[in-house]
């Protein structure tokens, strides 16, 4: 059965994202594994800004799953476990969904806790980098849960149409729409021809599974900008993209398409490593 990661700092952010992955696992008949990463020789405190979490008996991490897990299992029709690994939290995070050959893992962007200061927010670009799994990527501003509209910007590299498989999957488990989004900064001919064909087919292999495909075409000086302004146009639950990673753009981080992105789209965003 499949497994979804979640990863855990028991802030509130987190566990925004811990809910709209039990969506993700219902629909894609998937178990969720929790996971916290500690650091070596660092004491765990009652600090977090978690309100069923205040009842736990004692400062351990155990305490603080148990509740959470006894809150959210009902809610999940696979099962509920939890790890604790000790280290770098991107690094085993990505461990641990390796280990488990995890399907997606869902995350929040922004977490905030008195444990460890931004574990989640400042951890989940180094995941993202880092990870042999689709990233889910949720800020807690966003309330909606479930997925019937996904957006899908396509770009003239050749990397961009290897997300469609695993979206449209997504898409057809949800009975959600895909807009196939051909962005472009410019009217290059060359770049033109690629993009439509391209889109043509992604769209033919969509429309093949029986899920409905709109396409759309832009133009735009930020492509990043463009995509989310459609995307908040649409109403859209999810966005589709590339990392576009090259071995220059990993060293130094992540590319900077990819970073706007997750930086400013107030909307869920899925995230591929190219392979």
């Amino acid at each position: 059965m499949r497994h979804i990661l979640v990863p855990i700092d028991f802030s509130e952010d987190s566990v925004h994202a811990l809910e709209n992955a039990i969506e993700y696992a219902n629909k894609l008949n998937a178990n969720i594994r929790l996971i916290h990463v500690t650091k070596k020789n660092t004491a765990f405190n009652d600090v977090f800004n978690l309100k069923d979490c205040s009842k736990a008996i004692s400062n351990s991490i155990e305490d603080y799953f148990d509740i959470i897990v006894k809150k959210y299992e009902t809610k999940l029709n696979g099962t509920f476990d939890y790890k604790i690994r000790e280290g770098k939290v991107y690094a085993e995070i990505n461990n641990q969904a390796k280990y488990d050959d995890a399907y997606m893992i869902v995350m929040g962007t922004h977490g905030m806790s008195g444990f460890e200061a931004r574990w989640i927010g400042s951890n989940a670009f180094r995941v993202l980098v880092n990870s042999a799994c689709p990233v889910v990527t949720i800020r807690r501003g966003f309330e909606k849960i479930g997925v019937k509209k996904i957006v899908i910007p396509l770009d003239p590299s050749c990397e961009t149409r290897q997300k469609i498989p695993f979206v449209t999957n997504i898409a057809k488990e949800f009975g959600a729409d895909i807009y196939l989004l051909e962005v472009r900064s410019s009217n290059n001919n060359s770049s033109i021809e690629k993009l439509e064909k391209y889109s043509s087919q992604a769209a033919e292999y969509i429309n093949n599974k029986n899920v409905k495909c709109i396409r759309e075409s832009f133009v735009g000086n930020s492509l990043s900008d463009t995509i989310i302004d459609f995307s908040k146009v649409i109403d859209a639950d999810l966005i589709a993209m590339m990392t576009e990673q090259s071995e220059s753009a990993k060293k130094k981080f992540i590319g900077n398409y990819a970073q706007q992105m997750i930086n400013h789209s107030p909307i869920p965003v899925i995230s591929f490593n190219p392979i």
